[in-house]
């Protein structure tokens, strides 16, 4: 599992407790991540959670790359 230092990174760059993201985690792990509407659902929330706007087109691009396999498997890096 990611340690402490890792959220703590998270929720400095992001201002989103531990808690709102294993909460996350929880629901991506319950759903299916090869699915369209739940990897959109899943965008928006993350979006809404952050703060930040995803255009269409990003959102189109984020949702291609994880049906095609195009995600780093090492996320603890891209933080």
């Amino acid at each position: 599992m990611f340690s402490d230092s890792f959220f703590k990174r998270v929720e400095k760059k992001t201002n989103v407790s531990k808690d709102t993201i294993l909460s996350l985690a929880e629901k991506i792990q319950k759903n299916d991540m090869k699915n369209e509407n739940t990897l959109r659902e899943i965008i928006r929330e993350l979006s809404s959670i952050t703060g930040r706007d995803v255009s269409k087109e990003k959102e189109d691009k984020i949702v291609s790359a994880v049906i095609n396999d195009k995600v780093p498997k090492n996320i603890d890096k891209i933080i």
